[in-house]
């Protein structure tokens, strides 16, 4: 929702500008060559700081040395004003300049989690946070597109409510997540040939704790990615019991689901079923999740390529 200029205003946050915020800009604009740059250094880095101290303010985990802003070869070769929130993003911190517009560089990443409009009074010492945009692209941002600092909060608040997503194509680069383990770590293969399945492409396993419904055992979920193309990935996902166990629980229902939650596929467990398998091609960006239902209990795994 778009606010009124009035509305804005109102809601807008005053944060000081600390001694320590005047120092680091001094000492980041010091190492420039040229006055223009030294002044896009120093006002960025105010509007960073004042950014970070409300963040700290609102119990809200920052990383300004994690920052692009915070990088002596990022400020010197860009444009940069970007605060690392810890386990959501990096958020823009954009002067609100002359004519009541931000001005987004061609150089900002699109994976920025929004951008917040700073106005600066360095005579009295002050800043305010004037409002924010989720969206963040090159060009000019405008007073009246800007939504409220209290908007802000909910909207990192709904973000920290994000279930994690698995990065399928860091796999690619050997970049796994925490949890995910080979499949010799957590599966035994029962067969020659199982063995001899995982040969091809990525593959990794994950212990899944089912509860009350499966009591001191787990499924294994494993995941099987082999690319295809630059752009297409094909993926092969199977669900095994524990190496305790011969078989799946014969009431096993293994779902696929699209990026709105809307099941796409699925596979049951039969009884005597030694693992189910489900088969499908996946392009570069796509997100969908994977459900183990079993009784009352449903486990979501939620994955992006």
């Amino acid at each position: 929702m778009i606010h009124s200029t009035k509305n804005l205003e109102e809601k807008s946050i005053p944060v000081a500008i600390t001694q320590a915020a005047l120092q680091t800009a001094r000492f980041f604009a010091e190492q420039q060559v040229t006055p223009e740059k030294k002044k896009q250094v120093y006002l960025n880095t105010l509007a960073v700081c004042a950014v970070n101290d409300y963040m700290e303010m609102m119990n809200i985990s920052t990383d300004p040395k994690a920052s692009d802003s915070w990088n002596c070869a990022m400020r010197y070769y860009a444009d940069v004003a970007d605060l690392k929130l810890n386990g959501l993003g990096h958020l823009e911190c954009r002067l609100l300049v002359s004519g009541n517009l931000c001005y987004i560089p061609p150089e900002v990443p699109d994976d920025r989690i929004g951008v917040v409009a700073v106005e600066l009074d360095i005579e009295h010492q002050q800043a305010t946070l004037i409002g924010f945009a989720k969206a963040v692209k090159a060009g000019e941002l405008l007073f009246n597109e800007l939504q409220t600092i209290e908007d802000l909060l909910a909207y990192l608040d709904s973000l920290e409510s994000k279930p994690t997503e698995v990065n399928l194509s860091y796999w690619l680069q050997n970049i796994i997540d925490a949890g995910w383990q080979p499949i010799s770590e957590i599966l035994a293969p029962k067969t020659p040939q199982l063995a001899f399945r995982y040969r091809n492409g990525v593959t990794r396993g994950k212990l899944i704790d089912m509860g009350i419904e499966l009591p001191g055992q787990s499924l294994a979920l494993v995941v099987t990615l082999t690319p295809k193309n630059s752009v297409e990935i094909q993926l092969k996902l199977q669900v095994h019991p524990s190496d305790e166990q011969a078989y799946l629980p014969n009431n096993l229902i293994v779902k696929v689901l699209d990026e709105k939650g809307t099941a796409v596929m699925s596979a049951y467990a039969r009884s005597g079923s030694t693992h189910v398998t489900l088969e499908f091609n996946v392009q570069i960006g796509e997100r969908f999740s994977v459900n183990l239902e079993l009784g009352n209990t449903i486990i979501t795994e939620y994955f992006v390529i």
